[in-house]
């Protein structure tokens, strides 16, 4: 259970280091207005807020690397609970889908700390 912790906690640094690029690097150009769905305007109106936007999905990514390279599940736990609220609330107020895409890798990371925490309890 330990290497499920780990492999989805990394899919998870991943996928936040990769929506971080899109968001400060890519959200005002073609590939980021196709993979967004927004009209070139619209893009360039947002583009500022979308950075900031990126630099704290990129903040998640460092902290999940952090409680990976450290070993401190306590801290993986912290940035998969932020990782699982921003997913809720982007799927409550933007679009479903990222629950599904960002909270729920996020949600099934914390259950395997949490099975093997239990693991090694026993």
């Amino acid at each position: 259970m330990k290497n499920f912790a780990t492999i989805f906690t990394v899919l998870v640094a991943v996928e936040h280091i990769g929506i971080m690029i899109l968001e400060m690097f890519f959200w005002d150009h073609p590939i980021g207005r196709r993979i967004f769905g927004m009209t070139p305007e619209v893009s360039h109106l947002s583009a500022v807020l979308a950075m900031n936007q990126g630099l704290y999905n990129g903040f998640l990514a460092a902290g999940l690397i952090w409680g990976l390279l450290s070993k401190r599940i306590h801290i993986q736990i912290f940035f998969l609970a932020c990782v699982v609220a921003a997913g809720i609330f982007g799927a409550l107020t933007a679009k479903p889908s990222i629950f599904f895409t960002q909270a729920l890798p996020a949600v099934l990371g914390l259950i395997a700390i949490l099975l093997s925490r239990r693991n090694d309890e026993t």
